[in-house]
């Protein structure tokens, strides 16, 4: 099964990944249909698990390909990393800013958080794509299995992300079908970003440096405004946070071994 994915095109892997990311988004979703409520611990342990292994992804599976391909292409490196950092942060910065501002038009609470989830699930794409894309040069070769693990952390933070969108819609009123039809959409835009970055990443090489830097400063920045302090959220902090710690040590060792 490896060997046949690792055959594939860079864009069919990062679609084929982006659908798993996709279908944990669903599987979040599904929660709706059994639970009224969703306070697990567990999620909490999960995201910082995921938060741990995304932070890791970006700098072995982003930084590092941008910094051995921007010197090998004898770029101005620390400029074209530092900027694409900046512009990856910056585009989300500014989504949430227009988010904000809708919201002080008293527009209904549950389309924030979707808006704000499908907002931040463009980029997370746009980060698989870009790291399959990349392998494509064998001189900046990240790994597959490093791609491969940076999708199964990003899938995994997606679980408790789909359960946020539709059990508040079931508590506006909504049913259980169109409350998860509505909580699993807002995933579907993984695939589409993803199919983008791998294209973007494959077919101009001179930017590839920056595009890495770029899905990097947006990962990071998702993972500092969201996913690390939602995964606080609970009393129990010291053990989310040695939790991100194994994840991040989980995929550093990946990185390493493989």
């Amino acid at each position: 099964m490896f060997d046949f994915f690792s055959y594939l095109s860079p864009i069919m892997q990062s679609l084929i990944s982006t659908i798993f990311t996709w279908f944990m988004t669903m599987l979040g979703a599904s929660v709706v249909f059994f639970f009224k409520d969703l306070k697990n611990k567990l999620l909490n342990l999960l995201l910082g698990f995921s938060a741990g292994i995304m932070l890791a992804a970006t700098f072995w599976s982003l930084l590092n390909p941008a910094l051995i391909l921007s010197n090998k292409l004898k770029l101005f490196s620390s400029f074209v990393i530092c900027i694409g950092i900046l512009c990856g942060s910056l585009l989300i910065f500014l989504g949430n800013c227009m988010c904000l501002k809708i919201s002080k038009k008293n527009i209904n609470r549950s389309f924030l958080v979707i808006f704000s989830i499908t907002l931040h699930n463009i980029p997370e794409g746009l980060v698989i794509g870009v790291a399959f894309g990349s392998l494509c040069n064998s001189n900046i070769n990240s790994g597959l299995i490093s791609a491969m693990i940076l999708a199964l952390g990003i899938g995994l933070q997606n679980f408790p992300e789909g359960s946020a969108i539709s059990i508040p819609l079931r508590k506006d009123g909504y049913s259980n079908k169109k409350a998860f039809f509505i909580g699993q959409l807002s995933g579907i835009v993984e695939p589409i970003s993803a199919v983008i970055g791998a294209a973007l990443s494959t077919t101009f090489n001179l930017l590839l440096p920056f595009l890495l830097s770029f899905a990097a400063g947006a990962m990071l920045y998702v993972i500092f405004l969201e996913i690390i302090p939602e995964s606080q959220a609970s009393m129990n902090k010291n053990l989310v946070t040695l939790f991100s710690i194994l994840g991040f040590i989980f995929m550093t060792l990946l990185d390493i071994l493989f």
